[in-house]
């Protein structure tokens, strides 16, 4: 998900993630997983990412390493 710079700090991401953890716990999921990216623009998803309760963690389904990518996964 991506915010255009001017958009950004009125909730709509956060609105957005909440709603997304709120119907994945609805529907009885144990785990969330995201990929992001590692450069600088991405660090204020990974932020808000972390502020839900996301963790960093290793690569998952068919990702592999890759240093373009920051793989967050958080228990439900």
């Amino acid at each position: 998900m991506r915010t255009p710079q001017l958009l950004r700090r009125r909730g709509a991401g956060r609105a957005v993630l909440a709603h997304i953890i709120s119907v994945a716990a609805g529907r009885g999921y144990r785990r969330l997983s995201l990929e992001t990216g590692s450069i600088e623009a991405f660090v204020p998803a990974q932020k808000l990412y972390a502020s839900f309760g996301f963790s960093l963690c290793g690569p998952f389904g068919s990702y592999r390493e890759d240093p373009h990518s920051v793989f967050m996964s958080r228990e439900l």
